[in-house]
């Protein structure tokens, strides 16, 4: 059996740590096992952020158009990668993250109408390129079902912490790249699998929408634990993202962070962006335009039109112009 080689640094194991002690703060605030917008919210932007790795141009509006069944003008294999995106993860509590066939279940989901092998693991070598430059040449294809097979086995029996061991597992599908196409998309999604056996509340955390804002440290952190062989730089990377989602995640209701807030001033959509916001908002007090728009996946004009309406009903005041201007929650 091939097991994977991985060090667990002091870096790693306080990261552990601190993501329990946040994980320890949601679960008693007792939001997300009530409130199935904030869910469906989170999920939406998971999908939209880990399609927009792979150069989906759709924003987080069209992705939740597209989910809700209204017509949106966009690419047709765009439009289908949202399709898919979302059954995948909407089979993701029934998958069991150490079963072959659940694994070739979800790529099949997430790549239908896409590629011709959808569900299939690859029959040719394939390889990750930089302009005419290789990066990364995927395991020899007759290999590839034994190495997930083994895999699989390895972290089904292996006592590492599941934050640990679902990193390893996503590294490890990257490095034996066992599809044609969807391998970074299946990869989050089978990390997010196996947290959420953990934690059930981490089926609703958005780690790609980070990963997705920090793009390239997540493909160093890939290339230097491919050169190495070793994955801890990437499974360093992982917590950390996991950490700043949960810490952009508001663990209070709306009505305590901005203590003076009257939702009926807000309509639906200005509410949903708010939330949106609201755990970056209670953790550093301000944010900026480029900051809100990276959380929400909304356009510069979009943006200014939310942070100056929250300005003027007074939950946000406003400092600075142009580029230096910020919005910081009025704590009156």
């Amino acid at each position: 059996m091939n097991i994977p080689t991985y060090t667990i640094s002091a870096k790693a194991i306080d990261s552990i740590a601190q993501i329990a002690e946040k994980i320890g703060e949601l679960k008693g605030s007792g939001l997300y096992s009530r409130n199935l917008r904030l869910r469906k919210i989170n999920r939406l932007r998971s999908i939209q952020s880990s399609l927009a790795i792979e150069n989906n141009t759709l924003t987080l509006g069209q992705v939740t158009d597209i989910i809700e069944g209204k017509r949106v003008l966009g690419l047709p294999h765009e439009i289908q990668e949202v399709k898919n995106a979302y059954q995948a993860y909407e089979h993701l509590l029934e998958y069991d993250p150490y079963k072959v066939k659940d694994f070739l279940k979800a790529h099949q989901l997430m790549t239908s109408e896409l590629v011709k092998d959808a569900g299939h693991f690859r029959s040719q070598g394939v390889g990750v390129f930089e302009g005419s430059k290789l990066i990364h040449a995927g395991a020899s294809y007759q290999f590839v079902p034994q190495l997930v097979t083994d895999l699989f086995a390895w972290a089904k029996k292996s006592d590492a912490h599941p934050l640990i061991k679902s990193s390893i597992v996503h590294f490890e599908i990257e490095f034996i790249h066992p599809f044609i196409d969807g391998n970074g998309r299946i990869g989050r999604l089978w990390q997010t699998l196996i947290l959420s056996k953990w934690n059930e509340l981490l089926a609703w955390l958005p780690v790609e929408t980070v990963v997705y804002e920090n793009q390239q440290g997540y493909y160093d952190a890939l290339g230097k634990s491919q050169k190495t062989g070793d994955s801890e730089v990437f499974i360093e990377f992982m917590l950390n993202a996991i950490l700043q989602a949960l810490e952009e995640l508001p663990n209070r209701k709306i009505t305590d962070i901005f203590t003076d807030i009257n939702t009926d001033k807000l309509s639906k959509t200005e509410l949903e962006f708010l939330e949106q916001i609201a755990g970056y908002l209670d953790k550093n007090g301000e944010i900026t335009n480029y900051r809100a728009q990276l959380l929400t996946n909304k356009s510069d004009v979009s943006v200014k039109k939310y942070l100056a309406k929250f300005a003027e009903i007074g939950i946000l005041k406003v400092e600075g112009k142009n580029k230096g201007r910020k919005y910081i929650i009025n704590r009156k």
